[in-house]
């Protein structure tokens, strides 16, 4: 039939997973002379869960830090089993010991072992080691295989607990203290305690962390741990006060433990009622006796259990009071009303009334509060018209809007004025020079030597070559006034420089020899002068000619009326000839 089956009983996984079978098949019924043919056939065993788990070691020894956290790892235990797969998962458990509740184990899935972890804290000096009996089992069974179970084991664990230095230990873990904010200062408020749990039991010195008290209202005893008062507390500026108290050992610094003291400030009657605002009312010249002007109220900054209730009263000095009387409402609230009617802006326009406020403190505080009352005129309603004795003298057809109006248009003159002014103050002067008159018929004639072509005080030399930018820019010798002349008068003199120009350089070379500062090198200077004496010889169009009569100067005539004048001074007339 060509099925294959198992030949062998019990067949073990473990001990061997695959098998390779050849298989042979025949024709002719397997007789003489028939043809054969083979094919390998793969057999792989599958698992079942038939292998129970087994720790390897039946004890485990291990260690911890006292000062380890919780939920940090102790250690790993793990029980194989040879199954694989789903027979081969693992669940770890704590089944007996004294660590029960201080110890909890946890199964990896990845891996299949068991870790130990700390569930609460732990102690040195209270328990130095701890004893544990963990089981594995295998969670998926089946029930053909019970026989060989049971399918699971145990093992003992032994943990050590190490003694690490700690730092102090506050008993309790938390302060809560209520004082009142009138105790002195230096009144113990509260015992700190804190103690070395480590078994040198060192002594421990006391602070405050000054950065949860600033306001330095606090001070600890350093060795006894007694809480005081520094400065006065104010339930009304600060009502909590939240430090925190340091304890160190003192053979070692580093160990420092912390503890929280929270401070309430309990109330007491130390404020007197106030005003609630400032308060200013106002009464008609109409009003009639017991009309009501006035409600007021006040504030305290005291918190009593009872609550706050206050009493209202006239001031003794104003207990007679013939213009204004003072009802308490007995809801912390009083009226003022008037006693009189007949009040009159002519004779007072304001009054002054000294309210008395107590409170039902103890023991009772007490203030006094002034209201201020304007005398008002108003109408048939009571509607306000006005407060203030002078309007009065002002006309009844002249309202407010028409007074603003009036001192307006006053400031909008006030400011034209200024800038008409102003822009007269800035307008500029006229011009010095005609614009009719040609420049060209005068020179400038000074008593002093000019300087050639560096002589720019006498005036601009631009000028000459546009007359128009003369009525834009005249220039003033500083030193001397300027005499001006007409050409026809002018009168050339022999200018004779040699000597003037021989000493200044001389003078200039002398001035360099002896500049210590000077460059250390020849320079050649060039002075470009001209004039009689001079190598070029007079260079000016004045004195190229002998006599007028060797030039003729008739096409001045020509040139228009702005060279008229000039052409009557050197042109010829049919009367008198050559001038």
């Amino acid at each position: 039939s060509g099925l294959i089956r198992t030949a062998l009983m019990n067949m073990d996984r473990e001990a061997k997973e695959y098998y390779e079978v050849i298989i042979q098949a025949k024709d002719m019924g397997g007789q003489l002379g028939g043809l054969a043919g083979t094919t390998t056939v793969n057999i792989t065993l599958s698992d079942v869960n038939d292998n129970p788990p087994r720790f390897p070691q039946k004890h485990y020894q291990m260690s911890v830090l006292e000062s380890a956290p919780v939920s940090s790892t102790v250690g790993r235990v793990v029980a194989k089993d040879l199954d694989e797969g789903i027979n081969a998962e693992m669940k770890y458990s704590l089944v007996d010991g004294d660590g029960l509740d201080v110890f909890d184990i946890n199964t990896d899935p990845n891996y299949q072992v068991g870790i130990i972890t700390v569930r609460k804290p732990l102690s040195f000096e209270s328990k130095k080691s701890y004893t544990l009996k963990v089981e594995g089992a295998n969670p998926h069974l089946e029930m053909r295989f019970l026989n060989l179970g049971p399918f699971r084991d145990t093992t003992t664990v032994h943990i050590s607990v190490e003694d690490v230095d700690e730092p102090p230990v506050f008993e309790p873990s938390f302060y809560f203290v209520e004082v009142p904010e009138d105790v002195e200062i230096g009144t113990t408020i509260q015992i700190i305690s804190a103690k070395d749990p480590d078994v040198t039991n060192n002594s421990i010195r006391y602070s405050i962390d000054r950065s949860s008290d600033p306001g330095r209202f606090f001070y600890v005893d350093i060795t006894s741990g007694a809480l005081m008062t520094a400065r006065p507390l104010d339930r009304e500026d600060v009502s909590w006060h939240n430090i925190t108290v340091l304890a160190v050992e003192l053979n070692n610094p580093s160990q420092v433990g912390s503890v929280s003291v929270t401070v309430k400030v309990l109330d007491v009657n130390d404020n007197a009622p106030e005003f609630a605002r400032f308060y200013e009312a106002f009464v008609c010249e109409n009003a009639k006796a017991g009309q009501l002007i006035q409600t007021v109220s006040a504030i305290d900054r005291d918190d009593p259990q009872e609550g706050q209730h206050f009493y209202y009263s006239l001031a003794p000095e104003a207990a007679n009071n013939p213009n204004f009387t003072l009802r308490d409402n007995q809801d912390n609230t009083a009226w003022i009303l008037t006693r009189r009617s007949g009040f009159r802006q002519h004779e007072q326009n304001t009054f002054y009334l000294p309210i008395l406020i107590s409170d039902n403190g103890r023991p009772v505080l007490s203030s006094t509060g002034t209201l201020t009352v304007d005398v008002c005129s108003c109408d048939d309603d009571g509607m306000v018209m006005s407060c203030n004795a002078e309007a009065y003298v002002l006309p009844v057809s002249l309202s407010r809007g028409a007074l603003i109006a009036i001192l307006a248009c006053i400031f909008v003159l006030l400011v034209l004025v200024l800038l008409i002014l102003s822009m007269r103050r800035q307008r500029k002067q006229p011009y010095i020079i005609d614009e009719e008159e040609n420049i060209h018929e005068n020179i400038v004639r000074y008593d002093d030597e000019g300087g050639g072509e560096e002589d720019t005080e006498a005036f601009d030399i631009a000028a000459m070559w546009n007359p128009r930018e003369a009525q834009l820019v005249v220039k003033n010798r500083q030193d001397m006034l300027p005499e001006i002349e007409s050409l026809s008068r002018y009168v050339p003199q022999a200018c004779v420089m040699d000597n003037n120009v021989h000493n200044y350089v001389l003078a200039k070379l002398y001035e360099a020899d002896m500049d210590l500062w000077a460059p250390p090198f020849d320079s050649l200077q060039t002075y470009m002068f001209e004039g009689n004496g001079s190598v070029a010889e007079s260079l000016s169009s004045l004195q190229s000619v002998t006599t007028d009569s060797d030039q003729s100067y008739d096409y001045l005539t020509d040139w228009g009326p702005r060279f008229k004048k000039l052409a009557e001074m050197y042109g010829a007339t049919d009367s008198s000839g050559a001038l």
